[in-house]
């Protein structure tokens, strides 16, 4: 029998709404460090960590960057990347695996064989643009992520301007969400969260979509500057209760519920667009 990429995904999203005992939590973070602390694997290990998971990491590049913006990306080679993903998976093993910032069709390609080899579920948030409007993302690797890795996810991420890259539908209101998250569905993930912040409204709305029907999680627009990081955190709570075994819908809206009390507790830090307090359940 053939396994095409549409049948992982989907196996991946059955093992992810089924849940297991055998789970540890444990989830590999394949994304880009964000020196300023409030994104990338820095934001990831940090929201894994406050989900009650634990968080290894291969990182795909180093990015110069703070509140004000990315001021330079050093990308780490290929053969680095799959060495760290293959270190962690040969000892520590992973309940399931996030990816975050990839940045070229190479990188793109060489995480692909990656998820391959872990065999977990997959969190993917396809990273196009920083907060602050930089570049994350060769245009070129568009096509790639839409071909590798949307079918590879076991839940998809994408925020408005991501979904209308990778479906060429225009994402303006809940509708717009829909659509492109159905288009999505048929191009093999096995769950999509359409993420709506950046949908016009006084209300949020988040849909997740899943080929067994849809959630709507909404709340109250939070007017602040301070929400860098705020794609990959949620991403990566949800990555950790998947990985604790939780259902889907129960992993999806525990991390959206921490992520927006994360947003309303910022500690206000830089002249830009700050960081959340992903350490809140602590205080």
């Amino acid at each position: 029998m053939m396994v095409t990429d549409s049948t992982r995904a989907q196996a991946a999203s059955d093992r992810v709404a089924s849940g297991s005992a055998q789970k540890k939590g444990r989830v590999l973070i394949i994304a880009g460090s964000d020196s300023g602390g409030g994104a990338g694997v820095q934001g990831d290990i940090k929201a894994v960590t406050m989900m009650g998971g634990f968080a290894a990491t291969a990182i795909t590049a180093l990015t110069i960057q703070n509140t004000l913006g990315v001021h330079g990306v050093h990308p780490v080679p290929l053969e680095v990347i799959a060495a760290q993903a293959d270190a962690v998976l040969d000892d520590i093993g992973t309940d399931a695996v996030k990816t975050g910032m990839l940045g070229s069709v190479e990188v793109v390609r060489c995480v692909a064989d990656i998820l391959d080899r872990a065999g977990a579920p997959t969190v993917v948030d396809p990273v196009m643009i920083a907060k602050g409007g930089s570049s994350l993302l060769a245009e070129d690797a568009v096509a790639a992520v839409r071909a590798l890795m949307v079918p590879r996810a076991a839940l998809l991420t994408p925020n408005a301007p991501e979904a209308e890259a990778l479906t060429g539908i225009e994402v303006a209101d809940l509708d717009g969400q829909r659509r492109a998250g159905e288009a999505l569905l048929k191009m093999g993930a096995g769950a999509v969260l359409m993420k709506g912040g950046h949908v016009p409204g006084e209300t949020v709305v988040d849909l997740l979509m899943t080929p067994r029907g849809e959630t709507l999680l909404e709340g109250p627009r939070i007017e602040t500057r301070h929400t860098h990081g705020t794609g990959c955190t949620l991403a990566s709570a949800c990555a950790a209760g998947i990985a604790k075994g939780l259902p889907l819908e129960q992993a999806v809206a525990e991390a959206w519920a921490y992520v927006a009390e994360a947003i309303r507790q910022a500690p206000g830090l830089g002249g830009g667009h700050g960081p959340l307090d992903h350490g809140w359940p602590l205080r």
